[in-house]
């Protein structure tokens, strides 16, 4: 297929061709997930000679911060003799052992803690083992990889999940002219005419789409967008009942809106710009604005509580990271200090990603707001 990125774009063809177009989540599922040439099982995808940098590759602050909320709501958990530590989509591996170094002042923390990441990518997973390989120093056992979240045994938890959620599919409703007898219209995948490139299709008008979307999409105008994520509302309902039934809290930091922004916000990235979504499937990552309403929907339905969301910089704040840049400055060169005082604005500033980003906490319905919600 000209221009695209051969043989995923062509498995893909020959599927459409096969079945028909595809749904904007069938086609996330293949470029980024493929087993052979999907986006995250090819490769490493982050830093400075990758795709994308995430908040734990730009600070050792950042994960130092989730380290500390982790132990403080460990400890209001009333500090169980074992627990599960659990990191959905890890990157490097770089946040735990940021998050780890920092837990280890708090004594016992990381004697209970049973650390289980859950990864598919095979590259991603040996970039993890070898991080953690001296920052997992003192856990009460080896780290344990899973596929999903399915895989980590029951027992009380803290979950983290950092620019986890962005990546999970989606699916698109267009509003039509209900003045006109029009529904929704589905957002889809189908080959071009000449059968040489994959192109965006709207389904037939339906009003099934009706018992799939939230009650705020009534709101959307006609011709607007509606995203929704059913894989995100399946996991954060899965993680809402296991805090439910064994016990603890999960911290989500995302980029996204306290409610959906009522259009489309799926992108393309490839080497830190914009990428068509449709070129080259696996080869570039494909992402979303996270909805917070309705991860909160999901995890509150399955029994958990929900905190938040609130704007990162704002979490960040109240966890004292101003305090910690100001202790690294301190024995710090002048390019040192200088790095610091750069990282510290980019990741709490709200011209950077102090106001985009969120975090949302869930916990068991017995605890008091999470540190850095109340």
């Amino acid at each position: 297929m000209a221009g695209q990125s051969k043989p995923l774009a062509e498995r893909i063809a020959r599927r459409i061709e096969r079945l028909g177009p595809m749904t904007l989540a069938e086609y996330m599922t293949a470029a980024l997930s493929d087993r052979a040439h999907g986006y995250y099982m090819t490769g490493d995808p982050l830093g400075a000679q990758g795709d994308f940098v995430t908040a734990p590759e730009i600070s050792q602050m950042f994960g130092e911060m989730i380290g500390l909320w982790c132990a403080e709501t460990w400890n209001r958990m009333g500090a169980p003799k074992v627990f599960n530590l659990i990191e959905l989509g890890p990157g490097r591996g770089t946040l735990m052992a940021d998050a780890l170094r920092a837990a280890r002042a708090v004594p016992g923390f990381l004697e209970a803690a049973r650390l289980h990441l859950v990864e598919t990518g095979p590259a991603l997973r040996a970039r993890q083992e070898e991080t953690l390989k001296s920052a997992g120093a003192g856990l009460g056992a080896p780290p344990s990889w899973h596929g999903a979240l399915s895989g980590v045994p029951q027992g009380p938890l803290l979950l983290i999940a950092n620019e986890f959620f962005d990546a999970l599919p989606v699916r698109q409703f267009v509003r039509g002219d209900e003045a006109g007898g029009l529904g929704w219209r589905e957002r889809l995948v189908a080959l071009s005419d000449d059968g040489q490139s994959l192109v965006f299709v709207l389904g037939p008008a339906t009003r099934k789409a009706d018992a799939l979307l939230p009650p705020e999409a009534a709101e959307a105008p006609p011709g607007g967008t509606f995203e929704i994520s059913p894989a995100s509302s399946a996991i954060a309902g899965e993680i809402g009942a296991r805090i439910a039934q064994d016990g603890g809290g999960a911290l989500i930091i995302d980029y996204g809106a306290a409610r959906p922004p009522g259009e489309a916000t799926l992108q393309g990235v490839r080497r830190h710009a914009r990428h068509d979504v449709l070129e080259t499937p696996g080869q570039a990552d494909l992402t979303a604005h996270v909805d917070f309403t309705a991860l909160s929907r999901a995890a509150a339905t399955a029994g958990a509580k929900a905190w938040g969301p609130v704007p990162q910089g704002r979490f960040l704040s109240r966890l004292g990271i101003a305090a910690r840049a100001e202790s690294l400055s301190a024995t710090a060169s002048p390019a040192q200090d200088r790095g610091i005082a750069a990282a510290l604005a980019r990741l709490t500033d709200p011209e950077h990603m102090g106001a985009l980003f969120k975090a949302l906490a869930l916990a068991h319905p017995s605890l008091d707001a999470p540190a850095g919600f109340a």
